[in-house]
């Protein structure tokens, strides 16, 4: 039997498993064995199905399997904690643009705070900001470092995972309210040609290519190249919005126990800087540039290689061992709204505009590394998978910030061809390195075919190093240590369903020192949850009930006996309700819906009992898609969706209140023979709404950032 064949019938051939065809392949085995001599051809039997990946791909909305939760390949339901799963049917769907894009018919996750920033994606999963702290990507590190966040191309991904509420049990220093982790495409074992072609919006014009499979007749080596260009504007006058994105990938199996997949990926980005405008005075179109065409950018290029390796000894040990190195250029200028030092009015008068300079020029690195052991083992009716892991993460970014006075805009009669000089102010200029490494084992049960019970606890150990080239007293070195643990209990029903409850705690380091030159204690997050999972045994389907309990200590908050300096007495408390489904329907219609409810607090410090900023109490979504499977219209498919944004605050404070929204997105598409022609619009009506406000600077006038207008992307693309 060649390893194409046993993948086969691992991965598809055999499917979810009907007994005539697993009758079939035994008799046939079995017939093979006893009697070579006599052998009989058989008529081919085609068999439809496959066995649910965690990394892979997925036919529909569902996605039953994940290795975020915990690691290790373990059902949905079987993870005493609220995992969200967006597979690669719901992004060919939609079309995000962003990988915070991908997030927005999630519950629990508010996507796009800060408006159209092409700079980093951001979001917030319960309340915390993560999208900047908490990215990962096939489970390790892509966090936003200093001004470089490493963006991710949705194209280049098969699925993308949400973990909500702690996680430093199994991934180290993160926020409390979760992490999100991108799965990138891999060789495959069946050949795959796609490519599309794409407009849009703002002339914007785009490419793909996705090709892979066996590269061998044995299966031992298979391969995935993925690529995207683009060349286009967003809707703010003088941007640009280009991408070039390769994404090879190459794996060697010699056998069924062993595997080595190489990834890497390169990415060149010219882009435009986020865009903050006045709002004292009335309002700004949209498309308002406060900057200058020829100074304003935001550049990056970066690029990663990586592997992971992954080998069974026998049915109990198995070792994995995950790696990857990154680097990102990053040169980011800016001319933006706001007064030099925040000590005057922004606005001149009440048609012109102060302006302020501001550069960046810096790279990044970041390297980390893995290593796991899992031990299988039953005792009696005692099922248990038991995971050790020791890894080690390195980021480092060397760089300059420029800081300085620029010239007024009259927002009447702009005049955008003033020359710009960088500023000569050079407020920044150091080496900042944090290293990590950290210790964790986690034990997983299954007690008679019902319950399940995980206990995990990880120690790490955080060093943080400052090298200030223009201030000797700027340097300085950190350390500091945590404990993290967590628990979780489920019981599963044979009608699918599963209550469960449990606690986890994360931790995250906070850089500096009090007035006494005493240095910060890592923040604590401590989260206890309840909730259900509900795997229907009559349809395809999956839903997520949760009721959360989070909160995170030892936060930064202003001392008041020297407001130049902070204490650590803050505290937040967020407390809330999430509800999410997801369904594939017989009939070709499928759906995810989500309700959010988050009743989020400031417990302690500054602003006690506010409402902390961008963080709506109410959240709904509701996305469709109905696909004709027979008759005349058979290859069309419709689908819309529309999203609720609440109201928030833009400050702790709460003197600034954000109105909520209601955005509806459509897609329009028609299949024949391997070729389809689609048509996607987000934000169908077009509506006009501000994404957050704030005081900018210290005299009080008020900022805002717009939230995405219509964007339409027509494609044509083609799968063999």
């Amino acid at each position: 039997m060649t390893l194409n064949a046993y993948r086969a019938a691992r991965n598809g051939a055999i499917g979810q498993g009907t007994l005539a065809a697993a009758a079939c392949l035994s008799t046939l085995l079995c017939s093979q064995a006893l009697a070579q001599e006599n052998t009989v051809e058989l008529n081919p039997i085609n068999v439809e199905g496959q066995i649910d990946s965690p990394v892979g791909p997925d036919d529909g909305y569902i996605a039953k399997n994940t290795t975020t939760g915990s690691k290790t390949d373990t059902p949905l339901k079987e993870i005493p904690q609220s995992v969200s799963v967006v597979t690669r049917k719901q992004l060919d769907d939609r079309q995000p643009g962003q990988l915070e894009d991908t997030l927005s018919y999630l519950a629990g996750v508010t996507t796009s705070p800060w408006g159209i920033d092409q700079r980093f994606d951001q979001c917030l999963i319960r309340g915390f900001d993560l999208c900047t702290s908490a990215i990962y990507r096939d489970g390790l590190p892509q966090k936003v470092i200093d001004f470089s966040g490493f963006k991710i191309e949705p194209y280049g991904l098969e699925r993308v995972e949400v973990l909500k509420g702690p996680s430093s049990v199994l991934y180290g220093e993160n926020e409390a309210g979760g992490m999100v982790n991108a799965i990138t495409k891999r060789p495959t074992d069946t050949p795959i040609y796609d490519g599309f072609l794409s407009y849009g919006s703002f002339n914007t014009v785009e490419a793909g290519l996705d090709v892979g499979g066996p590269i061998d007749d044995a299966g031992v080596w298979s391969y995935r190249l993925t690529g995207l260009v683009r060349n286009g504007e967003i809707e703010t006058d003088y941007s640009r919005n280009d991408r070039i994105f390769v994404a090879p990938a190459l794996t060697w199996q010699p056998d069924t126990q062993t595997s080595l997949t190489i990834l890497a990926n390169y990415q060149w980005d010219r882009l435009t800087p986020i865009q903050f405008l006045p709002a004292e005075y009335g309002n700004l179109p949209r498309n308002f540039f406060t900057g200058s065409p020829d100074f304003d950018r935001f550049d990056a290029n970066h690029g990663s290689i990586g592997y992971q390796f992954s080998h069974e000894f026998d049915d109990n040990w198995t070792v994995r061992q995950n790696l990857r190195y990154s680097q990102q250029e990053t040169d980011y200028r800016q001319l933006y709204y706001g007064q030099w030092l925040g000590v005057s009015p922004d606005m001149i008068n009440d048609h012109t505009m102060a302006r302020t300079l501001f550069t960046v020029d810096e790279t990044a690195r970041l390297f980390s590394v893995d290593n796991q052991a899992e031990y299988r083992a039953n005792f009696g009716s005692v099922e248990n998978k038991l995971l050790f892991g020791l890894d080690y993460s390195r980021q480092s970014v060397d760089g300059q910030n420029g800081y300085g006075e620029g010239p007024p805009l009259d927002t009447l009669d702009p005049d955008y061809s003033i020359p710009i000089t960088p500023p000569s102010l050079i407020i920044t200029d150091r080496v900042q390195t944090i290293g990590q490494i950290g210790l964790y084992a986690q034990n997983q049960s299954k007690i008679a075919d019902h319950w399940i019970l995980t206990l995990g606890g990880r120690q790490a150990w955080v060093d943080n190093t400052n090298l200030d080239r223009i201030d000797d007293t700027g340097s300085y070195e950190q350390k500091d240590h945590a404990f993290t643990g967590n628990i979780g209990i489920g019981y599963l029903f044979d009608n699918g369903l599963t209550p469960y409850a449990s606690y986890a705690e994360s931790f995250t380091t906070n850089i500096g020192q009090t007035q006494s030159d005493v240095p910060f204690q890592p923040s604590k997050g401590k989260q206890y949850e309840v909730g259900v999972k509900y795997e229907p045994t009559f349809f395809p389907g999956f839903i997520t009930a949760s009721l959360f309990d989070l909160r995170k200590t030892n936060v930064l908050t202003t001392d008041l006996t020297n407001p130049l300096f902070q204490v650590q007495t803050g505290e937040v408390r967020h407390r809330g309700l999430e509800i999410e489904a997801n369904a594939d329907l017989a009939s070709g219609l499928s759906m995810t819906a989500a309700y959010t409810y988050l009743d989020a607090e400031i417990a302690k410090g500054d602003d006690t009992g506010n409402r902390p900023s961008l963080v709506p109490e109410h959240q709904a979504s509701l996305w469709a898609n109905y696909e004709v499977g027979h008759g005349m219209l058979e290859g069309l498919s419709v689908g819309a969706g529309v999203r609720y944004i609440g109201a928030s605050f833009g400050d702790n404070a709460n003197a600034v209140s954000v109105p909520g929204r209601t955005l509806v997105d459509a897609a329009l598409r028609y299949k024949k023979n391997g070729w389809q022609a689609a048509l996607n619009v987000s934000n169908l009506f077009d509506k006009t709404y501000y994404s957050t406000c704030y005081e900018a600077g210290s005299n009080g006038d008020l900022s805002c950032i717009y939230g995405e207008g219509r964007v339409i992307k027509g494609s044509l693309s083609m799968k063999f």
